[in-house]
């Protein structure tokens, strides 16, 4: 049988649209995301980015637009199905469990479980064991890679800020996703640290095949990682292209910094930006 090759682009967003109180915070906005690849998405103050982030995850239905994933329309899918089908979101603030420890918030995070049932704990104690073994394996190996050993039984709400964008990095590598979308990772993290991040979300894309989509206001980061770049600017598409092109657009420098200061040529790159949501 002749197998159907899988579309260059792993996810596919089509004129998505939502209001809040009349407001419209994403209006026909569309993106496309290159399977294997890693995408930045930026803009200014209220561009609507994490909104469309959260409507491509399912936190929010959109009022009209599709989205799509491998071809196949997940518009409006609840995050608990994406989840399923290897779509993971990250948040700005790390949603750690702060009580448990770095390698207990890693072991929880893949579905059915047999342990997770009264019925499966009680009959099948033999197979809740032997996954407790597999999980415990994956999650050391997880803290291997992310180079965070030494807070593997230290309570997650201790750990700085970097270090929780480290663990959300490991939550998402315990599901094996197909895409991820980090929402402000850099934000609030101390150089050496985003350095250790950058280079973990680079071995994942080329190593594990982890396709990525960055909303980030630091410019270096961006131009670091991203092959392609997204601009949104009152929730529509501004501009798209390589990272030497956005960041040396008019448009795109006039909406961050003013259409006075894009005048005197002033560019984007090595500039950090206030982050917004």
């Amino acid at each position: 049988m002749t197998q159907v090759p899988k579309p260059p682009d792993l996810l596919v967003v089509q004129n998505l649209c939502i209001s809040f109180g009349g407001l419209k915070a994403v209006d026909d906005m569309s993106l496309t995301i290159r399977r294997g690849g890693i995408a930045g998405l930026i803009g200014p103050n209220g561009a609507g980015k994490s909104t469309l982030f959260n409507l491509i995850a399912g936190y929010h239905r959109p009022t009209s637009g599709r989205v799509l994933l491998d071809g196949e329309d997940i518009t409006g899918e609840a995050p608990h199905i994406l989840f399923g089908k290897g779509l993971l979101r990250t948040f700005q603030i790390a949603r750690e469990f702060s009580k448990l420890t770095v390698r207990e918030n890693l072991m929880m995070v893949p579905a059915r479980q047999t342990g997770e049932t009264y019925i499966g704990a009680l009959l099948r104690p033999g197979r809740v064991r032997a996954e407790e073994r597999a999980l415990r394996e994956k999650a050391d190996e997880i803290l291997e890679f992310l180079e965070i050993t030494h807070v593997a039984d230290l309570p997650a709400g201790s750990l700085s800020g970097g270090q929780k964008k480290l663990l959300e990095l490991g939550r998402t590598m315990m599901a094996e996703p197909k895409i991820v979308f980090l929402d402000e990772v850099g934000a609030g993290v101390n150089r050496t640290l985003l350095y250790t991040i950058a280079d973990a979300i680079r071995r994942l894309n080329r190593e594990r095949g982890y396709t990525f989509c960055l909303v980030e206001h630091d410019m270096q980061f961006i131009a670091e990682l991203c092959d392609d770049v997204t601009c949104m600017a009152e929730g529509r598409l501004l501009a798209r292209g390589s990272v030497e092109d956005i960041l040396s657009d008019e448009a795109v420098i006039a909406a961050y910094l003013g259409k006075g200061r894009a005048a005197k040529g002033t560019g984007l790159a090595g500039t950090e930006v206030e982050a917004v949501t």
